[in-house]
């Protein structure tokens, strides 16, 4: 096909044709010429029109794209027009609002929506109301709108909000600064070492030993909390606690433990006997002051850590006979055994907190040596439950009926060193919490009576 320069070179080129009217034609004067003119500019017209057509086509083909557009937009108003009428057809409990208006205010909103329904479908199809002009503008406010409420949304999440306390509050958050589970456990231990002391169980004696150790609990627990504030905030397990997020000041939580340590102290030394009262400031001292910074220096801290836990059941034997004897180096060995599974086990399910706060475990530097441990120091239960007998501290069948479960805790210990996973790891745990109770209770059960010593006695006579 030729080009159309082509056509309009060749229109130029062609020779002009003199106007000569027929013989016949009536009339040679004005109108003659005119009717001319008419022909010729009809004929040129005519040669002309391949080449004004082809540039139109072009300029319809440079439009094409905006003509495009125009389109998108028209479908795309039209289809939400239908989803509108097909609402107003099928009528919801809660009708669901055009995408474009869900950031705008109510009135506004609710004005659109009324105006949209009281269209009609032929008054749609005739003529529109909203031109697609004015639905880009609506979008373009909408969006811009919406983007504008996000931000304010995020920058009001990120803002620093004043917790105010409440009195009705403050047990439940006191109670979380003290680790009052933790305590009941330490308490718990204390009064079996109480209880499974020689000679005659004394009342008083009892509740002044279990409060003032519950008090120096409380007071260690608390000021660990006050020195790792900021690398609790980086642990999924520790970033609730009452300091970190602020719902009472340091200075509270610091009172707090002057409170409990002061009366607490105060109770052991001088209502049950100084070497108790001894035993609680010394651990208070082990806790905040060697433990706590340890965990981000060494792995010894968990070695440290068992001695801490296992100081109470000892203070619990010394305020019953006010002397330190080979009975309470027992239980103290028993709980300085057991915390190594239970706390082995914890910490291997949360290697990934422990290495975000910045704190030294054995779990996340030694995961071969923290499974060894566990393994050993469960092993250890059987023989430490064995030598009861012979300290004269139980009966011989308590080494039979505690048997089984030293066992089963030793195998879930073999498991957990065998297997190194999540799952082995949650069995020895949850087995360690039942595990510690039902063996202080066989312990009771079997201690062995003085009386029945000196019935022998006495018979043998």
């Amino acid at each position: 096909m030729r080009d159309h320069d082509d056509d309009d070179d060749n229109c130029r080129q062609q020779p002009t044709v003199p106007l000569r009217l027929p013989a016949f034609y009536p009339h040679h004067g004005s109108s003659c010429w005119v009717g001319g003119c008419v022909w010729y500019l009809e004929r040129r017209a005519v040669l002309e029109s391949p080449h004004k057509f082809m540039h139109l086509f072009r300029n319809v083909n440079k439009q094409w794209i905006t003509f495009q557009h125009f389109n998108f937009l028209r479908r795309m108003y039209v289809t939400q027009v239908n989803l509108i009428l097909n609402q107003q057809v099928k009528p919801k409990p809660e009708p669901v609002a055009s995408p474009f208006l869900e950031k705008m205010p109510s009135g506004e909103a609710k004005a659109e929506r009324n105006e949209m329904r009281s269209l009609s479908s032929p008054s749609l199809s005739l003529s529109r109301k909203r031109s697609e002009k004015e639905l880009i503008e609506l979008e373009s406010a909408s969006i811009i709108e919406s983007s504008v409420d996000v931000g304010k949304e995020t920058e009001e999440e990120k803002q620093w909000k004043e917790m105010k306390l409440r009195l009705d509050d403050l047990p439940g958050i006191l109670a979380r600064l003290s680790k009052i589970k933790l305590t009941a456990l330490v308490v718990s231990t204390t009064s079996a070492g109480f209880a499974l002391a020689p000679g005659p169980f004394d009342w008083s004696c009892f509740l002044l030993a279990s409060l003032g150790t519950g008090l120096a609990s409380c007071a260690a627990n608390s000021i660990n909390q006050f020195f790792e504030v900021p690398f609790d905030s980086n642990m999924n397990r520790t970033k609730n606690r009452p300091l970190v997020r602020g719902q009472i000041s340091p200075l509270l939580a610091v009172s707090f433990a002057a409170c409990c340590a002061v009366p607490g102290v105060a109770l052991l030394t001088w209502g049950v006997n100084p070497l108790t009262g001894a035993l609680g400031i010394f651990n208070i001292f082990l806790y905040t002051c060697c433990y706590t910074p340890l965990k981000r220096m060494s792995i010894a801290n968990t070695w440290v850590g068992a001695v801490v836990g296992a100081i109470p059941p000892v203070m619990g034997w010394t305020a019953a006979t006010g002397s330190l004897d080979a009975g309470a180096l027992l239980l103290g060995g028993i709980l300085y055994s057991w915390q190594f599974p239970h706390f082995n086990a914890l910490s291997w399910g949360l290697r990934e907190d422990y290495s975000r706060g910045g704190y030294c475990m054995m779990s996340v530097t030694h995961p071969g040596l923290c499974r060894r441990v566990a393994l050993r120091h469960c092993l250890a239960l059987v023989g430490l439950c064995i030598a009861a007998p012979v300290l004269d501290v139980t009966t011989w069948a308590f080494p039979v009926v505690s048997l089984p479960i030293n066992l089963y805790i030793s195998y879930l210990g073999f498991r957990f060193y065998k297997d190194a996973d999540r799952k082995s790891s949650r069995r020895l745990f949850f087995c360690s919490l039942w595990h510690l109770p039902l063996l202080l209770l066989l312990m009771l059960t079997c201690k062995r009576r003085p009386g029945r010593e000196g019935d022998k006695v006495d018979a043998q006579s």
